[in-house]
């Protein structure tokens, strides 16, 4: 249901868009947590859709970046769960290839990509500029991910 009303106000009072992980446990097991941050649902459909083939790895980041973005004109809540699932893609691709990287769940329930070298990248948020207006490009991200 989309609601302009609460959209404006949490544009106007920035209040993040996103995705949470809430469970019983202070570290959730890597490997569940990684399986479950890696399904991205929307985005693998709308790719599949488009003959591209998300397979966790770099190259597929730069398939998603030469998409058409179509889905720009959708409904708020749509163009939201798509965001958050490119999010989640950019941050599994980062994870599987980039040494030393993993998720880490901030207290509010917010996964990040974690560096080794300590940097924390909120990739749900890059996923939603990037479904909103193609910037930064995911590929990119990546690229200077793995520079660090």
């Amino acid at each position: 249901m989309d609601i302009p009303l609460i959209g404006q106000w949490r544009k106007r009072h920035a209040v993040p868009r996103g995705f949470a992980v809430f469970g019983n446990e202070d570290r959730p097991d890597p490997a569940m947590l990684a399986e479950l941050l890696g399904e991205c649902p929307l985005l693998r459909a709308r790719a599949a859709d488009d003959g591209v083939e998300l397979d966790d790895t770099a190259a597929s980041l730069s398939a998603l970046d030469q998409l058409v973005p179509n889905w720009r004109d959708e409904e708020e809540q749509a163009l939201d769960r798509l965001g958050n699932d490119a999010g989640l893609y950019l941050g599994t691709v980062i994870v599987r290839t980039v040494p030393g990287a993993r998720w880490q769940v901030w207290p509010n329930g917010r996964p990040v990509v974690r560096l080794a070298t300590g940097r924390e990248i909120d990739t749900v948020e890059v996923g939603h500029g990037w479904a909103e207006n193609g910037s930064p490009e995911l590929s990119q991200v990546l690229a200077e991910t793995a520079e660090d």
